[in-house]
């Protein structure tokens, strides 16, 4: 299972009044790396829900701080599925600042997260199987 990665600038609205990134939106970073990902894959979640009557949600995440990341700073977001089950993702991702060109000692990991992913039925939002093409190209 393959490694992605995504770029995220910190916006002025994602920082609080000190000008570092609000713990909360470390979260929509990785979500968005996540999306990012499966629509590398050719997975739209709107077309999921539609075509297949299947949603994504995130049932467990534990995420680490580890240094802060500040407004205007240059983010890469990572997300590995670590394994795929029937009806679930688990996720582990990370959030760097810098790269091996840029900073003096390579890639600042400033927090690390895992996240477990449902797939629910988009009526019921019971757990469902997901896609078989969609378990076969993660696997």
């Amino acid at each position: 299972m393959s490694e992605f990665s995504w770029p995220v600038r910190v916006y002025y609205e994602d920082t609080d009044a000190g000008g570092v990134v609000f713990y909360a939106n470390y979260l929509k970073f990785y979500e968005r790396a996540r999306t990012e990902y499966l629509r590398t894959l050719g997975f739209e979640q709107d077309r999921l829900a539609a075509d297949d009557g299947v949603l994504f949600v995130v049932s467990r995440v534990v995420v680490e701080y580890k240094r802060p990341a500040r407004f205007n700073d240059l983010l890469q977001v990572t997300a590995r599925p670590l394994s795929v089950g029937r009806a679930s993702l688990q996720f582990e991702q990370e959030i760097l600042r810098g790269d091996a060109a840029t900073a003096n000692d390579g890639p600042r990991v400033l927090s690390t997260a895992s996240v477990r992913i449902a797939c629910v039925d988009a009526l019921t939002l019971r757990p469902r199987p997901m896609p078989v093409s969609m378990q076969e190209l993660l696997s």
